[in-house]
């Protein structure tokens, strides 16, 4: 199906989907200057090529958590991803079982979070919006408890809903508000219209709930430090903190006892003017110090990109979007042809470097400047 890059998988997916459905999994905040300056970012970070060095047994595989993940990514939380086909949770699920690595199960995910730790084979994280005053949420904290998830990732950057002018032009709404301009819209592309509608118009499947509604737009500003405090108190496993940007924020989060952060801008779609994430990871990494369990989101297009991340502090890295563009360019076949690019693409970034793995301390020397 012609995918060789997350490029291509892209091209085909802006293709394939109508054009309010692309345009809410690839939007960003504002004018987008946030995703461009992230790119911009990425693009000037230059890795240096090493000679004669035996690279010829490299390895991917990372530890994480106490447990040793196949690749050295993993499947962020993304809300409604089966608009991007139907079954793609249940899709990104299986793959997080093949290769043993964390599936983020997003709170707005189309497939409630039973289901999808079971196809996951207990490689799943619950990924957490704090909303309203909370009664709902903590609901949820205890519902993923009882499924057996052991990890909890807290997402804070979302104190209000970020502006996404592409998203809204289009009238993108959860549930969808059917008009003429989105009939005419799936009428162009009835390839996904039609295999959507025989699977059953998405929605938000955590929130199938006696007494519990979820409205996308709802006020998240009441979280503070206190709540912070209230979810680890109750929450027994591991908890990540998600959406952080800045040194002192990381700082203080370690003196609470959270398990790990994840550097992120929730991929550039909250705060355009937001720093490029990858420039604010060696200054949290230098702030939290070298054992502090630090991931990272947000731009990574490549196995190049990934190499990076680790290099300038990541201990573990996770895609986003790409993954849905691949599902709408190929379904699960696509996803898979993607992931392997991916993984090639970093293993030959490996051997071109003279590195032979992405664990902690080996990547110190290989970015210029």
């Amino acid at each position: 199906m012609g995918i060789h890059s997350s490029a291509d998988a892209r091209r085909i997916a802006k293709r394939r989907l109508p054009w309010m459905v692309f345009d809410y999994i690839d939007g960003a905040a504002g004018m987008e200057a946030g995703a461009d300056r992230t790119r911009a970012a990425f693009d000037a970070l230059t890795l240096r090529p090493r000679i004669l060095r035996d690279v010829s047994a490299r390895d991917l595989s990372v530890d994480l958590s106490g447990t040793r993940a196949k690749a050295p990514f993993g499947i962020s939380p993304m809300g409604m991803c089966n608009l991007s086909g139907p079954g793609a949770d249940m899709m990104l699920a299986r793959l997080a079982a093949r290769e043993e690595v964390p599936l983020g199960v997003s709170t707005v995910a189309s497939t409630a979070m039973e289901p999808l730790i079971e196809a996951a084979n207990g490689h799943a994280w619950f990924q957490l919006y704090f909303t309203g005053d909370g009664t709902g949420t903590f609901k949820l904290v205890e519902r993923a408890k009882a499924a057996g998830y052991h990890t909890l990732i807290l997402t804070v950057d979302v104190p209000e809903v970020g502006r996404r002018p592409r998203e809204l032009r289009h009238g993108f709404t959860m549930p969808f508000k059917i008009g003429p301009r989105q009939f005419l819209d799936f009428a162009l592309h009835p390839r996904w219209s039609i295999s959507s509608l025989l699977a059953g118009k998405p929605d938000m499947a955590n929130f199938r709930m006696e007494g519990f509604e979820f409205d996308r737009t709802a006020s998240r500003a009441r979280a503070d430090w206190d709540t912070l405090a209230r979810l680890r108190d109750m929450w027994p496993g591991k908890l990540v903190v998600k959406g952080v940007l800045d040194p002192e924020d990381a700082m203080a989060l370690q003196r609470v006892g959270v398990d790990a952060i994840q550097v992120s801008s929730h991929g550039n779609r909250q705060l355009e003017s937001a720093p490029a994430p990858i420039t604010m990871l060696p200054a949290i990494r230098a702030a939290v110090g070298p054992d502090m369990p630090l991931f990272y989101d947000t731009g990574l297009r490549s196995g190049e990109d990934v190499v990076k991340a680790y290099a300038s502090g990541a201990h573990f890295t996770f895609l986003g979007r790409v993954l849905q563009f691949a599902i709408a360019a190929g379904g699960e076949e696509g996803l898979e042809q993607l992931w392997d690019v991916l993984k090639a693409e970093t293993s030959i970034t490996l051997a071109q470097i003279g590195k032979t793995g992405l664990r902690a301390g080996h990547l110190d020397d290989v970015l210029n400047g």
